[in-house]
C-alpha cells in the first residue's frame, strides 16, 4: 500500500480503507481460485493495483462517465480505478465465471456501489460507454472489432470517447493500423519503478 501512497496523495480515508483492503481479499480468494500469478501475488500493489491506476494518472475523467473493462479476470484494471473514481461508473465483464466471482466478492467486501461485475462475454455485451479500458486482454485491432459497438456517440469528456489499454513491450505492428489516430502514453513518465519501463497506456479515440 505504500507504493500507493508514494503517488496518490490525495486518497480519501475511505479509500485508502478500500485500497488497503485488496491486497489480504486478493491474497485469500488467490489461494483458491487463481487470478494473479502465484509467484506474483506478493507485488499485487505494483504489478496490479498501481499499474491498473496508471489510467487515473493518464486521464481526468467527469461525472458520470461510464467505463466497461472489458476481460477483467478477478477486477483488473477496474476495481482500483472504481476505487480511484468514485464518481465514475464501472461495468467489470469476463467470459471466465470463477474470475468474476472473485471480483464480485471484492467490489462486496470493499463495499464499492460503483462498480458491476458481470459474467458475460465481450461479444455479448449490449451497453454504451464512454471508453472501454482492458489489460492486454487481446490485439488492439482485435479488441476495436468487439467493442467499437458500445462506445457511446456522446462525448462528455475532454478526450473523445474511446478505447484505453495497458499494454507492454514492442507495439508497433499492433498500432500500425491507427498511428494516425493513437496515442502512447509511457508508464514509467509517471511511476519510477523499473517494473513500468516499456510499459504503457494506450489511447485510441473511436
Amino acid at each position: 500500500m505504500d507504493i500507493i501512497d508514494k503517488y496518490f496523495k490525495d486518497l480519501t480515508e475511505q479509500q485508502r480503507r478500500q485500497l488497503s483492503m485488496l491486497g489480504g481479499l486478493y491474497r485469500e480468494w488467490n489461494s483458491r481460485i487463481n487470478v494473479v500469478s502465484r509467484k506474483d501475488i506478493d507485488n499485487l500493489y505494483e504489478h496490479h493495483v498501481l499499474h491498473s491506476l496508471a489510467i487515473a494518472r493518464a486521464f481526468l475523467f467527469q461525472p458520470g462517465t461510464a467505463i466497461l473493462d472489458f476481460g477483467t479476470g478477478g477486477g483488473f484494471p477496474g476495481i482500483p480505478l472504481a476505487i480511484m473514481l468514485p464518481h465514475c461508473r464501472f461495468k467489470l465483464i469476463d467470459g471466465t465465471g470463477k474470475k468474476i466471482r472473485v471480483a464480485q466478492e471484492v467490489v462486496s467486501a470493499v463495499g464499492l456501489d460503483n462498480c458491476q461485475p458481470e459474467h458475460r462475454r465481450g461479444e455479448d455485451e449490449k451497453g454504451r460507454y464512454d471508453f472501454v479500458v482492458s489489460r492486454a486482454v487481446m490485439p488492439l485491432p482485435d479488441l476495436v472489432k468487439i467493442v467499437r459497438k458500445n462506445i457511446s456517440p456522446v462525448n462528455r469528456n475532454a478526450m473523445c470517447n474511446g478505447v484505453i489499454c495497458l499494454k507492454g513491450g514492442d507495439l508497433q505492428d499492433e498500432l500500425r493500423p491507427y498511428r494516425n489516430k493513437v496515442e502512447t502514453l509511457p508508464i514509467s513518465e509517471w511511476f519510477d519503478e523499473a517494473w513500468f519501463k516499456e510499459k504503457n497506456v494506450i489511447y485510441l479515440p473511436l
